[in-house]
């Protein structure tokens, strides 16, 4: 970067300058953690010869959190696909069922904005449908933060839940079910050609709250690509013109996660994987009657707080997913 003429092409410039940040950013905990395996090391030695029983709870307590911080780097090398560091597109749409699949597709938003919110990650809701008696009939959320994609990639597909239908008066126990889509959020670096003449542009008025500016003129837009059917939707921005912006990112995304999976089609084909985790396949079961449990059918863990799992606690699922299918999952 010292060099003479570094910044006489920008574009050159900013992606060394991006590889040197990724690459720093992997070097420099590598680094920490060695030097903190030398010192424990070295005063365990210590304590072998010079028993100090105050001082040996400090290191077995240092020695804890140094396998937590090597658990999480080791989580984050299985993040190594070219999508995983990006931000993520989280879009729910609930299953047949109505109202008991509306609020189920409300309850997978809460839980993923929970487990946004605990790992520090920004959450903007980009579309939220709300249904005519309870829950959702569509969300789109935007997670932002470094390895959103690459983890949240691991919840694509179809949600099941199993519980005693607080809308059924006879309070029968239902099944209901949710899709989840995850797309990465695609830059302005990344080329998606997009033909207006392949686009539909739908503007409506929004439906939700967000005052009489927003109720009472078409700022709401809607876009659908002809070619593949994709549909996207914004209301939440004030402007049309805004919402439109908001729209183009989304179907951006939705395009670029629909090439990614044209690609791994045929590689598909060729390996013998353990698992499809497109959609109309179940992944996840929530049975919360008559016994509380979370499996995730793919990797066969199951946890029995599933109110845990509600509010937010997806760090099992994720590590045993990326585990099994490694860096290479999508």
């Amino acid at each position: 970067m010292s060099q003479p003429g570094f910044w006489d092409d920008q574009n050159v410039a900013r992606d060394v300058i991006a590889e040197a940040n990724e690459l720093k950013a992997w070097v420099e905990p590598y680094d920490a953690l060695r030097r903190k395996i030398d010192e424990l090391a070295e005063l365990g030695e210590l304590l072998e010869l010079e028993p100090d029983p105050d001082l040996a709870a400090e290191w077995e307590t240092e020695v804890a959190r140094l396998e937590e911080d090597i658990d999480r780097l080791e989580l984050r090398a299985m993040l190594r696909g070219p999508d995983d560091a990006r931000d993520a597109i989280v879009t729910i749409h609930p299953g047949a069922g109505g109202t008991e699949s509306q609020d189920w597709a409300e309850m997978l938003m809460r839980m993923y904005t929970r487990w946004a919110e605990h790992n520090g990650f920004k959450v903007e809701v980009l579309d939220l449908q709300p249904g005519e008696e309870a829950g959702i009939k569509s969300a789109t959320l935007e997670i932002r933060g470094e390895y959103a994609y690459g983890y949240l990639k691991a919840e694509k597909g179809v949600h099941r839940l199993v519980r005693i239908s607080p809308f059924d008066a006879q309070s029968r126990r239902h099944t209901s079910f949710a899709s989840v889509f995850v797309y990465p959020v695609v830059d302005d670096n990344i080329e998606i050609d997009i033909d207006e003449g392949d686009l539909r542009i739908d503007v409506y008025r929004a439906s939700g709250a967000g005052g009489q500016h927003v109720n009472k003129t078409s700022s709401a837009v809607r876009i659908t690509h002809i070619p593949t059917g994709i549909v996207v939707a914004c209301q939440n921005e004030r402007s049309q013109f805004q919402n439109k912006a908001t729209a183009m990112k989304m179907l951006r995304a939705a395009l670029y996660e629909r090439e990614l999976e044209k690609r791994e089609e045929e590689k598909r084909k060729l390996e013998d994987t353990k698992t499809d985790i497109a959609w109309g396949n179940q992944i996840r079961s929530y049975v919360f009657q008559p016994y509380t449990q979370v499996t995730d059918h793919r990797t066969e863990l199951k946890i029995g707080d599933v109110q845990r799992v509600m509010d937010g606690d997806l760090e099992p699922f994720i590590t045993a997913y990326l585990k099994q299918y490694g860096a290479g999952a999508a």
